[in-house]
């Protein structure tokens, strides 16, 4: 029996996603904003008897599609045969209905499914769903949460085109009376920028003092891992009689992942500091008072979205840049996200914050603000003439639920440790083989290593920064493969970060802002191209380097040279402000401006 193709359909933020998972069992990700959906992404399942294949879309409000992902979902519709399982929330189905019955019109096969019904009856709001199905000629079905939804849909299977198709208005008729409300009070509060861009900032202020400053949860928590990995697991790693197996357990394993898992409930925390922002509304509200600084940059308020989830995964919100408008931005977004610290580089920074700072709330803040300031200097640097549009349907305020919440936090730290536990414990496992054998594979001291052979030549690159030691150069560049080999690295060659506050701080900023790892890359190449993805991984590296070279050389008693540097610099940038502005004053009479 051939699968039945089910194409989910609809607007954005509607619960397609959520209506994927449930379906199919699967993991695809949902949130309260705006274009969480990028990409197609195909599962099959059974419902009933039947084998279906279910397709889930990126979100579209019309088939003259303005943004990549909805042309992206219209490319898809006229090329894919299917039926077409329509979402829409039922508050939102005046908006959503007319590009349900232009799929109709077409030909096409169809269900509508009507979430967030709950809501919609408490707001005043009601529907007759049997009236609705029976004007639309197609089965209407109620999303409700409850497990028989999936049997529910699998009884109304397959669905034939309707005979004939009607305006949306017309299905309307009789069968639907909207909420007729304008915004709350809190709503309104947090669309006025006094209000909203203060709490937000006070928002993230707590959630790094919570998580990194000393005595605190974050740091509570982290020192409890390191004491099981240092103190209990590596005292009972010293009784083990043979040196290599000794070693092997001692240095390649507990010193490397202890040196990564310690760091997991500071991670835990800010990803659901980030979770909350998403699913509550907050983060809609943001984006929409953020557009006018965004304009500016030549981006729009819908890059808070990719740039916010930068703090979580850079490869993720690279993906999530299809979202963005047009190919322009979404480049300008891609080469600002790897100055976006993200939650694998959190390792790093707190490894090397202890040679520079005796607070790591400070340090940390630092830090990921100086990445902040240089993405938005990338963007500057990078933004065009032409004034970004900005379409952007707010999410709804609400409470996150707290189910979904913990469901995401675990899944995210099971990506985590799933991690560790392959790709990083991989690198450290090659790592300790090279750097404890010679090429006869007897054991040595590492500097007589395979390692040390293969890798001493690469001790000139942070000579400059005070660090002439082939093993941190060995540590940044296994960063390419997983941010968190570096402070594994770090912990298994050194124990700790051993060299003076101004290297760690010069290597901490090259960690901030070099190119992102090869997961990151990759998804850079899948929506710019290859070539485009290897020359920005270059030039970020390069550029992080000269960066870590300026900052040693300003920490060490260059800072007159620095000024002058800086000043250069800022001149430049001023020139090329008053040069454009001539240069749009002048327009096609420049003969009005000859001295």
């Amino acid at each position: 029996m051939e699968d039945i193709k089910l194409l989910l359909v609809g607007n954005p933020n509607a619960g397609k996603s959520t209506l994927f998972n449930a379906l199919t069992g699967g993991r695809a990700k949902v949130g309260n904003w705006h274009g969480v959906t990028v990409d197609v992404l195909e599962r099959k399942a059974v419902l009933g008897e039947k084998r279906v294949t279910v397709c889930d879309l990126p979100g579209i409000y019309s088939l003259a599609s303005m943004s990549m992902e909805e042309k992206l979902t219209r490319d898809y519709l006229a090329t894919h045969d299917g039926t077409v399982v329509f979402v829409s929330e039922c508050a939102g189905l005046e908006r959503s209905l007319p590009l349900f019955c232009a799929l109709l019109q077409k030909g096409r096969a169809g269900v509508l499914v009507l979430t967030k019904r709950r809501s919609f009856l408490r707001r005043g709001g009601s529907l007759n769903e049997s009236a609705l199905s029976q004007k639309l000629g197609v089965p209407v079905l109620i999303a409700d949460g409850k497990r028989g939804f999936r049997e529910k849909l699998a009884s109304v299977l397959p669905v034939s085109p309707p005979a004939q198709t009607i305006r949306a208005e017309d299905a309307l008729a009789d069968a639907y009376t909207p909420v007729r409300e304008g915004l709350s009070r809190l709503d309104g509060l947090l669309l006025s920028a006094p209000v909203c861009i203060p709490l937000f900032f006070s928002l993230v202020l707590f959630t790094f003092f919570v998580t990194f400053a000393p005595n605190h949860l974050g740091d509570i928590l982290k020192c409890a891992i390191e004491r099981l990995f240092t103190q209990t697991l590596a005292g009972a790693a010293s009784g083990i009689s043979s040196p290599i197996l000794k070693s092997f357990v001692a240095d390649g394993l507990l010193g490397s992942l202890g040196g990564v898992l310690c760091f997991l409930p500071q991670i835990f925390i800010l990803f659901f500091a980030l979770l909350m922002l998403e699913e509550s509304g907050f983060l809609s509200r943001l984006a929409y008072l953020t557009d006018g600084f965004f304009g500016k940059l030549g981006l729009n308020g819908r890059a808070v979205f990719s740039l916010l989830m930068g703090f979580g995964c850079t490869s993720a919100a690279i993906l999530t840049t299809r979202g963005l408008d047009d190919k322009k931005i979404q480049r300008r977004v891609v080469a600002c996200l790897p100055y976006i610290p993200c939650s694998a580089k959190l390792p790093v920074f707190l490894t090397l914050a202890v040679s520079f700072s005796p607070n790591p709330f400070l340090a940390a803040a630092g830090l990921y603000a100086l990445g902040i300031l240089l993405a938005v200097g990338m963007a500057f640097l990078l933004r065009g003439k032409e004034k970004a549009p900005f379409v952007m349907e707010l999410a709804p305020l609400q409470i996150p639920r707290p189910l979904f919440v913990l469901k995401s936090l675990l899944f995210q730290l099971k990506q985590f440790i799933i991690k560790v536990a392959t790709v990083v414990l991989a690198f450290f496992m090659l790592s300790w083989l090279l750097s404890s054998f010679d090429f006869a594979f007897r054991l040595c001291p590492v500097e007589e290593s395979m390692l040390a052979t293969l890798c001493g030549g690469l001790r000139f690159l942070f000579a400059p920064i005070g660090m002439n030691d082939w093993k941190i150069a060995y540590a940044a560049l296994s960063g390419l493969i997983a941010k968190e080999n570096v402070a594994g690295a770090i912990a298994m060659f050194f124990g700790g970060f051993p060299y003076s506050g101004a290297s760690g701080f010069a290597f901490a900023v090259f960690m901030l802002a070099c190119s992102p790892c090869v997961s990151a890359i990759a998804a850079t190449a899948r929506e710019l191209g290859a070539k485009r993805a290897l020359v920005y991984a270059v030039l970020q590296t390069v550029g992080a380097l000269l960066l870590s070279y300026l900052v040693y050389f300003a920490l060490s008693g260059g800072a007159v040279t620095l000024v002058l540097v800086l000043m250069l610099v800022a001149g430049a940038i001023i020139g090329r402000i008053i040069y454009e502005r001539i240069r749009r004053k002048r327009g096609k009479h420049p003969e009005k401006f000859h001295g």
